[in-house]
């Protein structure tokens, strides 16, 4: 059956409504992922899609939801094509809404083409291996977590924590160095409030950010299935952009448990099994669906790099979302509720951090010769400091000798100094490694044993470039 004949076919037959599910009995030719029109007893349009087809039924997902639709009352028109959205070079600086409309009060995008949001899978032996470096200008990002193009690395938060700030800071900042090459923010937020949303508008209009971006927005109280498919347009106009106007897209998506909850009210709305804490069973390769369309391709001067945004419900790093993206993505970036309370922004706790790529993007000529030692040093230092601490909390900080005093002294300085730094404040990679070099001057030289010789001579605030340095981050830091 052509598409046409599929439009002109309105069906009346809907058996059953439930939850944000639709389902119509009698039906004719129906592809899963199909795009359905439904129209219910006040004459509104709502688009949905087909989740389940069978010989005489299909399931509907209703994306602007089922609130006002009767079985007697609601007919169904199948437009033979699957969900698609418009690109074109026109798209940055817009904002779009969870169904894709603009919300920004500018006209409709003229499309050069009509893309299936569901996207197409990269040959993997297509996919270039992520490298070179992003700078975040986040010291504990950029130095000891360093973002590589095309890679995946998720920011793991608490309810409460300030991850929206970082997403609006890390989007604002982050650019490629040393290239003159088009860097674009495709931004993507699920469930936030109306407040939450006009805060990352201002901040993208403020800095003029908002130029090179485009921002989808599905509020808390729009219907949760739009939560399904806002993150897949993102994905598309990401695909665009970098596979097709050669620019370097970073994907920032918060928040993915939101996301999830979508995923669980359909599954619980099919009366399908539900898996782990009830959520459905096929979440992982769902996940993977979104994640993996991050990457580079052979031949293609673009890329796409995902900051995918999840808070951790009850801080549970164990919980389903975070632990099933842990699996598909190249490491993470955890958020803590107790440099949080401390007043540190960012709140980053570096030492259950990852970055799986880092290597791949940092030393000589990508970011500075020193860069992989030093950040092992930091974290060899910081990790014994922590030691310490719970050490002090049983004998006492008068047990300790000098040299674990200046560790223990280390750990607070690195996270007053080095962790915390301001909202609006952008460091250069020369600025966080040199502001990293004057803290392990504090430290015993004979104690900087993941450093060579020949590094700790050279940058080494006191050494035989020690006169040389400058103001970075409150001390003298060598440049």
């Amino acid at each position: 059956m052509s598409p046409m004949k599929k439009e002109q076919i309105e069906y009346t037959t809907v058996r059953e409504i439930s939850g944000p599910l639709l389902v119509v009995e009698k039906v004719g030719e129906v592809a899963y992922g199909e795009v359905v029109k439904i129209r219910g007893p006040d004459g509104r349009d709502r688009l949905g899609q087909v989740l389940e087809a069978a010989s005489d039924y299909a399931v509907i997902q209703v994306f602007e939801g089922t609130k006002g639709l009767e079985t007697k009352a609601t007919s169904v028109r199948f437009l033979g094509e699957t969900m698609k959205f418009p690109v074109s070079p026109d798209i940055l600086g817009r904002v779009f809404d969870g169904t894709g409309r603009p919300i920004d009060g500018g006209p409709e995008v003229i499309p050069e083409e009509r893309r299936d949001i569901n996207g197409s899978p990269i040959n993997p032996s297509a996919r270039e291996y992520p490298r070179e470096f992003i700078q975040t200008g986040i010291s504990t990002i950029d130095v000891m977590n360093t973002l590589v193009r095309g890679q995946k690395l998720p920011i793991f938060s608490g309810s409460g924590l300030p991850h929206n700030e970082l997403a609006a800071q890390i989007s604002r900042q982050a650019r490629v160095l040393g290239k003159e090459e088009e860097f674009s923010v495709v931004f993507c937020a699920m469930g936030i409030t109306a407040e939450e949303a006009n805060f990352f508008i201002r901040e993208f209009e403020k800095t003029g950010a908002l130029n090179r971006s485009v921002l989808f927005l599905n509020l808390a109280d729009d219907p949760a299935i739009e939560r399904v498919i806002i993150p897949r347009m993102a994905l598309t106009v990401a695909e665009y952009l970098a596979f097709d106007l050669d620019m370097h897209v970073l994907v920032v998506l918060t928040d993915l448990t939101n996301y999830c909850e979508a995923l669980r009210e359909i599954a619980s709305a099919r009366e399908e099994v539900p898996g782990r804490r009830g959520y459905p069973g096929y979440m992982y390769t769902d996940l993977a669906s979104l994640y993996e369309r991050a990457g580079r391709i052979k031949g293609k001067r673009g890329s796409i790099t995902q900051i995918p945004i999840l808070t951790m419900p009850d801080d549970d790093i164990t919980h389903p979302i975070p632990d099933l993206t842990g699996y598909i993505t190249e490491g993470q970036i955890v958020l803590s509720r107790g440099l949080h309370r401390k007043g540190i922004y960012p709140p980053i706790d570096v030492l259950p951090c990852l970055s799986r790529l880092m290597k791949q993007g940092i030393g000589k000529g990508m970011t500075r010769e020193d860069h992989d030692e030093v950040s092992n040093q930091l974290y060899a230092a910081y990790a014994e400091g922590m030691d310490l601490r719970s050490l002090v909390a049983v004998v006492g900080e008068e047990g300790l000798t000098e040299r674990d005093r200046s560790f223990l002294r280390f750990a607070e300085t690195f996270e007053q100094r080095f962790v915390s730094q301001g909202g609006d404040e952008d460091r250069t990679i020369e600025e966080s490694l040199s502001l990293a070099w004057d803290l392990l001057a504090s430290l015993p030289r004979e104690e900087l044993k993941r450093i060579r010789k020949e590094y700790i001579e050279r940058y080494l605030p006191g050494g035989d470039r020690g006169g040389e340095g400058k103001e970075v981050g409150g001390g003298k830091a060598t440049a």
